[in-house]
């Protein structure tokens, strides 16, 4: 092919957005492999980065604290996906969702299943804290947490309206956290991060 006939391929080829049911194909066909680390935001194909220890220390806190407040009042998902819409499907690192578990034996937990999205922080704090929460309160997901290991705090967001949600609490070491959905089971933010 000439470098000519390349130019004219490429104005009849434009980027468009990859949707939710493509992402998924893609996965089948192979083109993406089982281990790469890729998720969907706004119809983009974003590599996640590698999980460093100080990232997995804090969601497996997160998963040992949820598991033991709220394992038989909501469903636990460990880096699953959550489809907002037609064109994004995040990975949060944990998430509350609403029971029966066995629902997402045939779907995906959506926004409406979700009662609490959380996403650990340690060298993507801008996309969490910038593209994903814009996603999160677009699709109406209530509560978003940010665990920023790098700062040693939580940010709590709720109630989502347009791109940005209107309520935000920081708790930093020596305050406690509690899901909207469990207001009388907190937990320390020092059971969260990683020790000093």
């Amino acid at each position: 092919m000439s470098e000519m006939q390349a130019e004219n391929t490429e104005d009849y080829l434009p980027e468009r957005p990859i949707t939710v049911a493509e992402y998924h194909r893609m996965g089948e066909l192979g083109v993406i492999k089982p281990d790469d680390r890729v998720e969907l935001l706004d119809g983009v194909l974003i590599p996640m980065p590698p999980i460093g220890p100080e990232h997995g220390y804090s969601v497996r806190r997160l998963n040992t604290n949820f598991q033991r407040r709220f394992g038989d009042r909501a469903s636990i998902s460990v880096q699953g996906p959550i489809t907002l819409d037609d064109w994004s499907e995040p990975q949060p690192d944990v998430m509350l969702n609403s029971l029966p578990e066995e629902r997402y034996a045939v779907a995906n937990p959506t926004v409406n299943d979700s009662l609490l999205v959380v996403e650990v922080s340690v060298t993507s704090l801008a996309d969490d804290r910038g593209k994903k929460l814009r996603a999160y309160a677009q699709c109406g997901v209530r509560e978003y947490w940010l665990v920023d290991v790098v700062h040693e705090r939580i940010e709590v967001y709720r109630e989502p309206r347009g791109k940005r949600f209107e309520s935000k609490r920081v708790a930093g070491r020596g305050d406690s956290v509690a899901p909207l959905a469990f207001p009388d089971d907190a937990i320390p933010v020092d059971d969260i991060l990683p020790p000093r």
